[in-house]
């Protein structure tokens, strides 16, 4: 295991290109996939789950949200099309072109963009979601709560799916592969249990809201630190997105405000 410097989501992309194991298995809904450590460790990908559709696990968690919902590494968008379903003004950002293709798809809202780029409505959204494992984005887990922090209104909410029955806080480089070995290029990534995660929350001054078990997957809900003065009330739905749609490119929005 290496410990890595924090790097920038957009510079991820390359990562999760068409040419990439990642696009490819989207496009098929089927793995198998997985990330690798430089010491052969292999993680598996969940990617005909995430493909599916939301299931009673992930409905679970969607039932926590309160007001506009921003799903950060939203994938092939099976939560922004729930909450779409359900009428909650909801928005997935991916780095992968082929990941926010598939949302819109499914009738959901989503921009081609790193967390850490300019965002639509920061500050007001009332909950957003760190699923199947992207609390790891960068390589830092600290620096992304920060920039959580900055994106939820104050008091919002932010649900976040941990590494289950593990006391874990793995920084590491990793790529993309399948069966066939074929590879993306490395990124840093992390993967967080929740005892980690609450105390870096704690430090970063995230009040716990509560922490939960189902279906052999573990989940955080953490609230705000912020009194950002632009926020909006948690159930708010003063965040809305229209249906403009076009063709992504590589920092363009698939769907806006």
């Amino acid at each position: 295991m290496s410990t890595v410097r924090v790097v920038r989501p957009r510079a991820q992309a390359g990562a999760w290109s068409d040419g990439d194991p990642y696009a490819a298995a989207l496009r098929t809904g089927r793995g198998p996939l997985f990330l690798c450590r430089a010491d052969g460790w292999l993680l598996p990908l969940d990617v005909e789950r995430w493909c599916a559709a939301a299931d009673a696990v992930d409905l679970q968690v969607l039932r926590r949200c309160e007001g506009a919902v921003l799903d950060v590494g939203c994938g092939p968008g099976r939560l922004v099309a729930a909450l779409g379903a359900q009428g909650v003004p909801a928005l997935g950002i991916d780095v992968s072109e082929e990941a926010v293709a598939r949302t819109v798809r499914l009738g959901g809202q989503a921009l081609r963009r790193s967390v850490f780029d300019p965002l639509p409505a920061e500050g007001r959204w009332g909950t957003a979601l760190l699923i199947d494992g992207n609390v790891g984005i960068g390589g830092d887990p600290a620096a992304l709560l920060d920039r959580m922090s900055q994106l939820l209104c104050g008091d919002g909410l932010l649900i976040v799916e941990t590494v289950p029955g593990l006391d874990l806080d793995e920084r590491v480089l990793v790529r993309v592969t399948d069966a066939r070995g074929a590879t993306g290029t490395p990124f840093p990534w992390a993967r967080l249990g929740t005892p980690a995660l609450l105390r870096l929350a704690q430090r970063a001054g995230w009040r716990a809201e509560g922490q939960w078990t189902v279906g052999g997957r573990s989940f955080a809900a953490l609230r705000n630190r912020s009194t950002n003065s632009r926020a909006e009330p948690p159930n708010s739905t003063a965040v809305t997105i229209n249906h403009r749609a076009r063709k992504p490119s590589g920092d363009s929005a698939v769907a806006e405000r």
